[in-house]
């Protein structure tokens, strides 16, 4: 996440150094720009440019969803539309000429630097990763393989950057996972989301992984989508100004208030800390989406419909995540790290708190870091890691502990850590077991439950900037008092250490890397806990000369001063509980109270002196009893210097809260007279009888009412205890139903492992069948010597047949590499670009191609499809048809050297096939009848020179000699007449032509033209 993408114009930060902006997490782009240049940018920009930008994303099966969309949009929606899909490279400008069809819409296909107008359509160009800054687009190559890339996750992450709140996300049908982490983006920056119906999807696997992450606000029909999403952008608060939160009409503070109040009653936790900003444009969403435009009435709402308190509450905890966010950081990480973990004992544990975990995604990439931090530490020096992830979300918890990640975290993890960290499993990638046992994950609430403690590293990125002020400044000292000295914090580029200079030393000032530091360090510690138990850390003296005010003021001479003040104008006092256990003493109390021999105990009546003993008891009492101040005077007490007369005074505390209901206790001496002071002698001469008898009296009066007190407090636990023993006896039936159930349970299990002994013997005969058909499947193979390969959809080699050898030289130990590293002796360049058009197109590819030794085969390349139906790859067969191609040669020969002859005779001959058409003819008969040779071939021998040869009888003969009734024929006579000319006699014979004594079905036909008939006298 970018460090400006939580900060308006006016909070951002200004180093004095330019900061360089990125395009996403993965793509930079050349531009330096300051944040000033920056921030004026922001406030010039158009007010014409705040058009909504709808992102619509999808894969396979997504045409026919993005027609019914564009199809019901109108043609001026005040929106630009942006299409990413996962094409082909070779479908270059396709894409954009088939929206075109659906939609008056312009549809551009994009291109580097092309600014973003409403009412068109922008489509990514094939192979190309697009971004988008300032409404620009920005074009990139990939650097991720074609099956790993994430196109719609890149571009969704910088849109919900650049747009904000007017960024709109829609997914269609698709395979995998892309575009559920970019989702979340454009929710946690107050965009909206909608998803096609799975059950209308073509490809229902991305719409479900859009589902499951529940930050949709739409799913719907592919056709009803358009409504929804004009309807939704026509509400008034999505075209308001930006303005400061402050309390409205329509923001009324009271609103607001109860609506954390129904949070916390429903769920426990209080959001009145986050930032006000925040959690109004979270509320305003969910109004959005029910189109409620009053506080007043979304408190009615959230009231009659408690499952709307639990979306909200998931709202305002929407946390996007990813592995190694920004991964410089971590590199930093590791660089701080190193001097922390050398200075660890030997067999010591590094503890590491991970605040605001989410899903866990940070606490496994700190865990990975650490452990590629000790691949370089001395195998000698055993150190372990200790990693404590915590949230106030239970099922983000869950979800974190079974560590099973989508496929799409490919784009944020490299191969060599997904191979190391994680396993690959049906949903995705699971994080191994060693990496999950060293985070133990917790539901933890960093407002009100105890930090832990003795850290050597604290990762909090990204979660105080929802946090108001006050609780910042809270929180960063419980962070200074859960380190180490020396250990390091790691904060998120948009927050910062403003104002604890004294606790943090800088490390990296880009990505907020500290070192914990001493110095005022243990008052600041104390600003959360209202008491101590040990002696405060000396603070260094430092000369008065060299002290700037602003250090006199409130740095350690403040303090120094305090402690002086306390020390000499404050009586010794003493801080305890109900029970008379001393929590904080302050001053010199040594006159007044002596250690107890035996164990040590800090208990005040333990500890005070004889002569006080009763004094404390009743002051002590008549505090707790009436919740006021009591204070008792002239109190002996015996000295080394004498008795001493004591002004006892016990305060009930009423506040603040950390130490209600304690009481301090102060001993404050008065001036006692000499005679008082000089002892037992003294003060027996002083006190007369009735004194005497009245004190007695007075402490038993004291005595019987404590004893009775005491009597009370102990039929008080009796009762108690009865309960106890009565609840303990009910628990210990439930143990007894429970254990009856366990031996139910035992029962169960063994008939359960019964019939998972049955199913696995059946699975040992299915395993059998497998192999029986396995082999029957190779010999089958072995048998055709039909040469095959089976490759998968990377080209590598699964299975071949002996026979491959003669074409590719394959050997056994080659199943597992590409064909692409093997030289065939086919001729044939474009094998490798065959096999790959077959994989995406699914068109299969049948071709005859001859080997460098003269051998020819017919090449068949089918898609490999699975029982699921599923293309895993491509077969490639070779079929030897080397004798089929010679007998054709040599048939080629005979028949050019048979019509070679048949041309060179001199008498009239034709040739006939089957179907009694022309074949060829004698250049004698040409000339006789006056045809061209070339305008007769392939003609029917009746529809020769105008039909003059269409003879009953000749037809008739030709039909015979084809059905083998003669082998030739020599008296058939014909008479033709051609237009226009005399009469001429023909006789024909007829032979069937044969081939090494085999019969054809090609006829000769010869022609013997007759004398011409003398014509017959006229009679006169």
């Amino acid at each position: 996440m970018s460090p400006l993408d939580h900060m308006s114009p006016d909070q951002l930060p200004e180093p004095e150094e330019p900061i360089l902006l990125t395009d996403g997490d993965a793509m930079p782009v050349d531009a330096m720009v300051s944040p000033i240049q920056l921030r004026e940018a922001q406030r010039q920009e158009d007010p014409s440019d705040k058009f909504p930008v709808v992102c619509l994303g999808g894969s396979a099966g997504s045409i026919e969803g993005l027609e019914r969309f564009f199809r019901n949009m109108p043609a001026d929606p005040d929106m630009a539309f942006v299409v990413v899909t996962h094409q082909s490279p070779d479908q270059q400008g396709e894409l954009t000429q088939v929206i075109q069809y659906f939609t008056p819409m312009p549809v551009l296909q994009a291109e580097d630097g092309l600014k973003v107008q409403p009412n068109h359509v922008y489509v990514i160009p094939p192979d190309r990763d697009m971004s988008m800054l300032h409404g620009t687009l920005l074009l990139f190559t990939p650097t991720q393989p074609r099956g790993r890339r994430l196109p719609i996750d890149f571009f969704l992450q910088n849109l919900a950057k650049d747009a904000r709140e007017r960024a709109v996300c829609i997914i269609f049908s698709g395979l995998g996972t892309d575009g559920t982490i970019g989702l979340k983006m454009v929710m946690e920056n107050f965009g909206m989301v909608m998803v096609q119906a799975p059950e209308t999807a073509e490809y229902d696997s991305m719409p479900r992984s859009a589902i499951a992450t529940e930050f949709v606000d739409y799913v719907l029909p592919a056709e009803q989508l358009p409504a929804k999403l004009i309807e939704y952008l026509k509400i008034p608060v999505m075209n308001r100004p930006r303005r400061e939160v402050a309390e409205s009409a329509s923001k009324p503070a009271h609103a607001l208030q109860k609506i954390f109040i129904l949070i916390r009653s429903r769920t426990g936790h209080d959001f009145s800390f986050y930032k006000r900003n925040t959690v109004f444009r979270r509320i305003e969403r969910r109004m959005n989406s029910h189109q409620i435009k009053e506080f007043t009435h979304y408190v009615r709402y959230l009231q009659e419909n408690p499952e709307e308190v639990d979306l909200l509450f998931k709202e305002l905890l929407i946390g996007v995540t990813k592995f190694f966010r920004d991964q410089e950081a971590y590199e930093a990480l590791k660089k701080r790290l190193w001097p922390v973990i050398q200075e660890k004992p030997i067999d010591s544990t590094i503890r590491v708190w991970t605040p605001g975990c989410s899903t866990g995604e940070e606490a496994y990439s700190v865990a990975m870091t650490l452990m590629e931090c000790l691949d370089s530490v001395d195998p000698l020096k055993y150190l372990k890691i200790q990693i404590f992830a915590t949230d106030i979300n239970p099922e983000g918890i869950e979800f974190a502990r079974a560590g099973v990640y989508g496929e799409n975290i490919v784009a944020d993890v490299n191969q060599e850590r997904l191979q190391r960290f994680f396993v690959k499993v049906d949903a995705g990638y699971q994080i191994r077991k060693e990496v999950r046992d060293v985070v133990i994950f917790a539901v933890h609430n960093l407002n009100k439950d105890a930090p832990f403690t003795k850290l050597d590293l604290l990762v909090c990125r990204n979660l105080l900037i929802y946090l108001s002020a006050e609780l910042q400044r809270n929180l960063i000292p419980i962070f200074h008092y859960a380190l180490n000295p020396g250990a390091v914090l790691l904060l998120g580029p948009s927050e910062n250490l403003t104002g604890y200079q004294d606790l943090f030393q800088p490390l990296d000032v880009k990505w907020k890397l500290s070192r914990r530091i001493e110095g005022s360090s243990s008052m600041a510690r104390l600003i959360n806990f209202p008491f101590a138990l040990g002696r405060l850390q000396e603070v260094p003296v430092h000369s008065a000369h060299n002290m700037n005010p602003a250090a006199r003021k409130e740095g350690p001479f403040a303090s120094l001063v305090q402690r002086v003040l306390l020390r000499e104008f404050t009586p010794p006092a003493v801080v305890i509980n109900a029970k008379g256990d001393v929590l904080y003493i302050n001053g010199r109390t040594g006159k007044y109270l002596d250690p107890a021999p035996g164990m040590g105990s800090m208990n005040l009546f333990d500890m005070a002196r004889e002569d006080l003993t009763y004094q404390l008891s009743a002051v002590v009492h008549n505090a707790l009893t009436d919740r006021s101040d009591a204070v008792v005077e002239n109190v002996k007490v015996k000295t080394e210097g004498g008795v001493q007369l004591l002004r006892l005074t016990a305060k009930y505390l009423d506040e603040p809260e950390q130490l209600a209901g304690m009481l301090l206790v102060a001993f404050e001496d008065m001036p006692t007279p000499t005679k008082v002071r000089l002892g037992k002698a003294g003060l027996s001469s002083e006190l007369s009888r009735d004194a005497v008898i009245a004190a007695l009296e007075k402490e038993l009066q004291y005595t019987k009412h404590r004893l009775q007190t005491t009597v009370e407090e102990m039929e008080s636990s009796l009762e108690e205890l009865k309960s106890t023993n009565e609840e303990l006896q009910s628990a210990n039936e439930e143990l007894q139903s429970t254990n009856e159930e366990a031996m139910t349970n035992k029962e169960e299990m063994q008939s359960l492992n019964e019939e998972l002994m049955t199913l696995n013997m059946q699975y040992l005969s299915k395993t059998e069948e497998l192999s029986q058909a396995a082999n029957d499947m190779k010999n089958l193979l072995d048998a055709t010597e039909i040469a095959t390969v089976f490759l998968d959809n990377e080209l590598i080699i699964k299975r071949f047949t002996p026979s491959m050898s003669r074409i590719i030289n394959l050997l056994p130990t080659d199943v597992g590499r590409s064909i692409t590293h093997f030289a065939s002796n086919l001729r044939h360049e474009q094998l490798m670009e065959d096999v790959r058009l077959v994989i995406d197109r699914l068109v299969p590819v049948e071709t005859n191609i001859q080997t460098t030794r003269g051998e020819w085969f017919v090449m068949r390349i089918l898609p490999y499809r699975t029982l699921d139906n599923y293309i895993s790859g491509a077969v490639i067969t070779f079929t030897e048809i080397t004798e089929l191609k010679n007998l054709e040669e040599q048939l080629t020969v005979s028949t050019a050297m048979a019509e070679s002859i048949v041309e060179s005779v001199r008498e009239p001959m034709l040739v006939l096939d089957a179907q009694l058409r022309i074949l060829t003819a004698s250049h004698a008969f040409t000339e006789t009848f006056a045809v061209e040779l070339d305008k007769i071939k392939g003609q029917p021998l009746s529809e020769l020179s105008d039909g003059i040869w269409n003879q009953p009888a000749l037809h008739r003969k030709l039909v015979q000699l084809l059905q083998a009734e003669n082998q030739s024929f020599d008296d058939a006579l014909l008479e033709l007449t051609p237009n226009g000319q005399s009469t001429r006699s023909l006789r024909i014979h007829g032979r069937r032509i044969t081939s090494d004594g085999q019969k054809t079905n090609r006829l000769l036909i010869g022609v013997e033209e007759q004398a011409p008939k003398p014509a017959a006298s006229r009679p006169e």
